[in-house]
């Protein structure tokens, strides 16, 4: 439940580029509706079992052993003396709705695979772990997609659905306590390794620049089971993908930082029948980042001026997360009609 001052974070600063709307505590209306949103969340069958947790954990963990295990063997194929095969390291992270909290029983798991300068995509990620993978009984359904725009290799692993992404990045070894929200993660880092990057900091930075974790999650759950119900859930067809929905949340978390889910989906409806778009969505202010990486800005790229409805990502470098939304489908989720 939030709590007054719940919002001051940061050295005492409010979280978001603007002061909140109302720092408003709930009342013993929202704390009923609530716990009803909870008790209906829960009832249309959008929360996993115990069971499949700790299914999802142990799958994980698993995962992680056969990526360790994967780079010494590649170490040791490109000549590393025994220490240094001993020293290489790979690990895995997750992110999307997995790490946000929020998936429902037999979601996908996003996943990454970080690796060393010396582990290849193309070789040692799709041809030599993909082997090894293959070998495994507990693996199915493995579909490795090295040219789609993020490369990723999707199989079931312990009938549970992975999306295995690869970051090579320009160290030597991967050390255990890897942060990956640092900035400096990105140096000389290829293109699709910036973008599989990208969900791991997103997801990272979205957690961090939201008051309160559990009621973000609760709303969160509220505006993706609507969403897909209305066939307003996909990013493919024009709407809003998943990771837009949880950054307009977020933004809503931080203009009511001591508001109950209850609350957080009237004010989310409010908040954004009124938006006027193309205004950018935004959790924080954007950043050059000292790398030279592009980041959206419509003062200096024509082509992010064209964009209609811009949710900016939070994490460098911070790009319009809903370049796919057209004016038709802007008016389709807006309800606002064509103007003659």
């Amino acid at each position: 439940m939030g709590s007054p001052g719940s919002n001051v974070r940061n050295n005492g600063r409010h979280l978001g580029v603007t002061e909140p709307i109302s720092l408003g505590g709930p009342t013993e209306f929202d704390v009923i509706k609530t716990r009803e949103l909870e008790k209906f969340l829960a009832e249309a069958g959008l929360y996993e079992s115990q069971e499949e947790a700790v299914s999802r954990e142990e799958v994980l963990g698993s995962l992680d052993q056969v990526v360790k295990k994967w780079i010494k063997a590649v170490s040791r194929a490109k000549g590393f003396n025994e220490q240094l095969v001993q020293e290489a390291n790979a690990k895995i992270f997750t992110f999307g709705s997995y790490r946000l909290g929020v998936h429902g029983p037999g979601a996908d798991v996003d996943t990454l695979c970080v690796g060393p300068r010396h582990a290849t995509r193309e070789e040692d990620f799709f041809v030599e772990l993909h082997k090894m993978l293959a070998e495994m009984p507990e693996v199915t359904e493995l579909h490795p997609v090295p040219d789609a725009h993020v490369p990723v290799m999707k199989f079931k692993f312990n009938g549970v659905s992975i999306d295995l992404l690869y970051a090579k990045l320009s160290l030597w070894v991967i050390p255990e306590d890897l942060d990956i929200s640092q900035d400096s993660i990105l140096q000389n880092a290829d293109e699709q390794t910036v973008r599989s990057l990208n969900g791991c900091r997103v997801t990272d930075r979205i957690l961090r620049l939201v008051p309160n974790i559990q009621n973000f999650r609760t709303t969160l759950r509220c505006m993706r089971f609507w969403a897909k119900r209305r066939g307003v859930y996909s990013n493919v067809a024009g709407f809003l993908g998943g990771i837009n929905w949880a950054l307009l949340v977020a933004r809503i978390c931080q203009l009511y930082p001591n508001a109950l889910p209850s609350m957080l989906v009237s004010r989310f409806f409010r908040v954004f029948a009124q938006w006027r778009w193309p205004n950018p969505v935004m959790l924080c202010a954007i950043e050059e980042g000292s790398l030279g990486l592009p980041v959206w800005d419509p003062r200096k790229n024509y082509r992010d001026r064209l964009h209609q409805m811009p949710i900016i990502t939070p994490a460098y470098p911070c790009m319009n997360s809903s370049y796919n939304v057209s004016s038709s489908t802007l008016r389709v989720m807006t309800g606002v009609p064509e103007r003659k």
